[in-house]
């Protein structure tokens, strides 16, 4: 394919081409328009693809390879970072907050004006936290939101879409929590979409794309339910103290 096959609104998801024929250039483009309901996204996720456009532009989906994973159990944690949380006093949870956290992430951050989770993109994720596919996890200081990250959980795959920080460390923090929790969970795969070195530090890596749908085409069917984490989160912590 040498441009992204355009969705019409009125379309299915069914009209989602194969991941396989994302451009090379912009990597992993494949499709514009469609539209941001439960049924598109769910079935988005499950392809390997995902949203990413920026305010005035049409719905972007993209499927990048290699694609950028973590396997909970890979997850590393720098003995500097050991020892802050450690010391620290922040205070996890899920599901408390998740409007407020997507809305951190939302913020425009000191070194850009843009972002892309749009007014759009916001009540699409919002909508699916209410109907309990997505997920919030929230780092607290003085009971201060300081820090949190939030995605989509289907299967035994979760799916990161953005994190932000207060203070030093606390998305750091927040993320490493978290992955605990999911490994407690049953969660075999963390997607984490487009490789960083500040993913790197953390454990993430790369996979070829094929790799990562074969993945998808198991995990996401194993059988769970969608529903709020805020109860569970709580007992897990109990449990880890």
């Amino acid at each position: 394919m040498d441009k992204p096959r355009w969705l019409p609104a009125t379309g299915t998801p069914e009209d989602f081409p194969p991941a396989s024929e994302a451009l090379h250039e912009p990597n992993g483009l494949l499709a514009v328009g469609g539209r941001l309901d439960p049924e598109w996204l769910l079935a988005a996720y499950v392809r390997g693809l995902f949203p990413w456009y920026e305010a005035g532009q049409p719905i972007l989906w993209w499927s990048p390879d290699p694609r950028a994973v973590l396997i909970p159990e890979e997850l590393h944690v720098s003995r500097r970072l050991q020892r802050t949380m450690r010391t620290s006093s922040t205070r996890m949870s899920a599901d408390t907050d998740f409007v407020a956290v997507i809305e951190a992430c939302a913020a425009r951050r000191h070194y850009t004006d843009d972002t892309w989770i749009t007014p759009q993109m916001r009540d699409a994720y919002i909508t699916m936290h209410g109907l309990g596919w997505a997920h919030s996890f929230e780092a607290w200081g003085d009971d201060e939101l300081i820090g949190g990250l939030y995605g989509l959980a289907i299967g035994n795959v979760f799916f990161g879409e953005s994190m932000f920080s207060r203070r030093t460390d606390a998305s750091k923090i927040a993320f490493v929590n978290s992955v605990a929790f999911l490994r407690d969970r049953g969660f075999e795969l963390i997607d984490c979409q487009v490789w960083s070195h500040h993913l790197k530090t953390l454990g993430a890596r790369t996979i070829p794309r094929e790799n990562f749908l074969e993945l998808l085409d198991t995990l996401c069917s194993a059988d769970r339910a969608p529903g709020p984490w805020s109860a569970d989160y709580e007992r897990f912590a109990q449990s880890t103290l």
